[in-house]
C-alpha cells in the first residue's frame, strides 16, 4: 500500500469560493478514479505559524496505481487548480 500525502498553503487572498471548489472537486475524485483505495482531506485547525492550511492523504494498491492516479483527466483538473490557488505545495509518498 502506497501513501500519498499533500500539504497545501494558500496564496494570500485566496478566494473561499476556490477553496469551496477544491473540496467539492477532491471529494468527487474516488468515485471517478477506482485506483483510490483511502482517501480523506481538510482544512487546518490550528492555523499556527508552521501550519499548512489543507491536507490530502490518500492510499493506493501500489506505485502504478498511484501513477495511474496522477495522469488521470479528473485528477489533472484538481490539479491545475491546487497550483492556481497554492504558493507551497509538499508532498510525500512512501510505502505501508
Amino acid at each position: 500500500m502506497i501513501k500519498h500525502v499533500v500539504l497545501m498553503k494558500f496564496k494570500e487572498g485566496t478566494a473561499e469560493e476556490k477553496i469551496s471548489r477544491l473540496q467539492r472537486l477532491l471529494g468527487a475524485l474516488p468515485a471517478a478514479i477506482p485506483e483510490i483505495k483511502q482517501y480523506e482531506h481538510g482544512r487546518d485547525l490550528i492555523h499556527s505559524e508552521r501550519s499548512y492550511d489543507f491536507c490530502l492523504v490518500s492510499a493506493f494498491e501500489n506505485l502504478d496505481a498511484l501513477k495511474r492516479y496522477q495522469v488521470h483527466p479528473e485528477h489533472v483538473v484538481v490539479l491545475n487548480l491546487v497550483l492556481d490557488i497554492c504558493e507551497s505545495i509538499l508532498a510525500v509518498d512512501f510505502e505501508l
